[in-house]
């Protein structure tokens, strides 16, 4: 069991406790060069909607979604979101990777892409936003993420969505930093489980789509290994689906594929600390799947 530096054991956090740990956090990136430049480059392809802004004690973070230009409600429409957690890397990478490399699907998707939805976290690599709130537990009416209310509302004016896709990381500092700070921060016994070594999917236990995520699942392995079961049969503590997918209760998690109604929705999880890939190679793998996920809506 791993001890945190901020807090008493058994005692949940109050203000001065989220003080100490938000005075750790130190800017390593900068969303503006690495995500917004990025964005800009793609506004001769896309619309580009502002669609909010987040005002922090430490800057002021425009929030910006991508949408297919002709947009038309004859067409599918696919959500692929990044970055909700800011510190998984190829998550905000892989968004804007495909919307670089998506110029064949036009006319036959509508595509709205949100490739950063947490840029504080993003700059100073962690998965929580400023005031220890881990928006991948807060995609829920009256959210206390000010990132998630932007997105839903952005979202909400989308209408009907065919498939939403949001790109994540299993890291090892999940065990040796987000998991003793969330025990910390919540008063409880810190708990680690085996992280996989590979790239699996997670699907939404109430309206699962198992032959939708072997597909995805499938086109993905030929970028990178498929992350395999510990010997009791599961994925970080989560019994399989089938091979490289577990379900989680999304919508009752407040996870962000559980915001919407689509009939098609996936979260990626890629290994990024395994010595059998690379940052490139993860961010081809978030690339391609959902590029599969796209053209499976499209193939029916």
């Amino acid at each position: 069991m791993r001890t945190y530096p901020i807090g008493t054991p058994g005692r949940p956090w109050g203000e001065a406790e989220r003080a100490a740990w938000r005075a750790r956090q130190a800017k390593a990136r900068s969303y503006g060069d690495l995500v917004i430049t990025r964005i800009d480059a793609l506004s001769d392809r896309f619309e580009v909607d502002g669609y909010g802004v987040l005002e922090y004690p430490e800057g002021r973070y425009p929030l910006y979604g991508l949408r297919s230009r002709g947009w038309s409600n004859d067409r599918p429409t696919a959500l692929v979101t990044g970055g909700v957690h800011g510190y998984e890397t190829s998550g905000v990478l892989g968004a804007l990777a495909f919307a670089d490399q998506c110029g064949d699907l036009a006319g036959q998707v509508d595509l709205a892409i949100a490739p950063c939805v947490s840029p504080w976290a993003f700059e100073v690599v962690n998965r929580w936003n400023p005031e220890a709130v881990d928006p991948n537990r807060s995609f829920m009416p009256d959210s206390p993420a000010a990132e998630c209310r932007a997105l839903m509302a952005w979202v909400a004016g989308l209408g009907p969505l065919a498939l939403h896709i949001d790109l994540h990381e299993t890291t090892d500092s999940d065990n040796t930093e987000f998991r003793p700070a969330k025990a910390a921060r919540d008063g409880v016994t810190q708990t680690e489980w085996n992280i996989p070594d590979g790239f699996y999917l997670v699907d939404r236990s109430d309206r699962p789509v198992p032959a939708f995520q072997a597909y995805v699942r499938d086109r993905v392995e030929a970028v990178t290994h498929i992350a395999e079961a510990d010997p009791d049969g599961r994925l970080i503590g989560v019994p399989l689906q089938q091979r490289g997918v577990i379900e989680y209760d999304a919508r009752g998690l407040g996870l962000c594929t559980g915001m919407t109604d689509a009939p098609y929705t996936a979260t990626t999880e890629v290994y990024p600390d395994s010595p059998r890939t690379d940052p490139e190679t993860c961010v081809r793998a978030q690339v391609a799947a959902v590029r599969a996920a796209v053209e499976a809506v499209l193939a029916g």
